[in-house]
């Protein structure tokens, strides 16, 4: 009887006590992880063409890399706003590029879906993983991510 009226106590305790963790949501717990800023432009995907292009070829190489990733110096996220879906897509140059290396692109997106430093980075500026098209790692650490969406208001 007394170990049944111990436990219901400590029960009793244990759900009446508030949770000290913080969620992603937390102020500041998006740059904690990531340990740099999140930048963020616009561009044109029919400006910025060939340097998506060359992106899209290096997803099997770069899918390699994210894996590896553990520290970032800067991550930009390039919001090619006229790629957006709303808009039609990506222009014709980078749509072919992406159906021809298709797996390399879907090999990228899990990487970065299994990487949680570039994936809570990618997320916190609220782009879907289906909307990344490209990204480079540059020696520098820095990470630039190329993404088919208008950024969040």
């Amino acid at each position: 009887m007394l170990r049944l009226t111990l436990s219901a106590a400590l029960l009793a305790t244990t759900i009446t006590m508030p949770a000290h963790a913080q969620g992603l949501e937390a102020e500041g717990a998006i740059d904690a992880i990531v340990g740099s800023q999140i930048h963020e432009q616009e561009a044109s995907a029919q400006a910025d063409t060939e340097r998506v292009v060359k992106a899209i070829d290096k997803s099997r190489e770069n899918a390699d890399a994210v894996r590896k990733v553990t520290e970032v110096s800067e991550v930009e996220i390039v919001f090619l706003t006229d790629a957006a879906a709303t808009e039609g897509g990506p222009p014709p140059e980078i749509a072919d590029k992406l159906r021809e290396r298709k797996s390399d692109v879907d090999a990228l997106r899990q990487e970065i879906e299994g990487n949680a430093l570039l994936y809570h980075a990618i997320n916190s500026k609220q782009v879907l993983m289906r909307d990344v098209l490209a990204l480079e790692i540059g020696d520098d650490r820095r990470v630039v991510v190329y993404a088919a969406a208008k950024p969040a208001q």
